[in-house]
């Protein structure tokens, strides 16, 4: 899937928006909106790392693939896998859209669905360790025992 990648280290913004505006530009699509999360400085952490459960984390993509499938909206998204340093990007996501008002519509329930219901896990990295950041963490539905 061209539009949903994972990578096992920080992630190159200027590299996805090329990638994905391209394809926006391929689809003659007159609008084009980007988010990167990019790891702050925050008490007294080195960065953060993430486990992803990349089957649960596709079906939640394709579910938002078919909400917006007819309105003329392409979805990206990309994420990082592992350790991602303070400054580093772990979060790239993009609408692309025929015109501004459906993809500027769409664009904060698609960020804030992602924060609270996506399959990944987040660790604090503090003195070269993961520690689980379950203050910061959302119970994910139908998770069972690891809810």
């Amino acid at each position: 899937m061209e539009n949903f990648l994972l990578f096992n280290c920080a992630l190159d913004d200027k590299f996805l928006y090329n990638k994905f505006s391209a394809s926006a530009a391929k689809l003659n699509y007159g609008a084009f909106v980007c988010f990167s999360g990019i790891i702050r400085k925050e008490d007294n952490i080195n960065g953060l790392s993430f486990d992803i459960y990349e089957p649960l984390l596709k079906e939640w993509f394709n579910e938002w693939c078919k909400k917006v499938e007819n309105i003329n909206v392409k979805l990206f998204f990309a994420h990082s896998i592992g350790d991602v340093l303070i400054g580093q990007s772990s979060y790239f996501a993009a609408i692309a859209s025929s015109h501004r008002k459906n993809a500027l519509e769409l664009f904060p329930n698609f960020i804030e669905d992602f924060k609270k219901n996506a399959p990944i896990w987040k660790y604090d990295l503090i003195n070269n360790e993961r520690i689980y950041a379950k203050d910061r963490s959302f119970m994910l539905k139908n998770a069972g025992i690891l809810s």
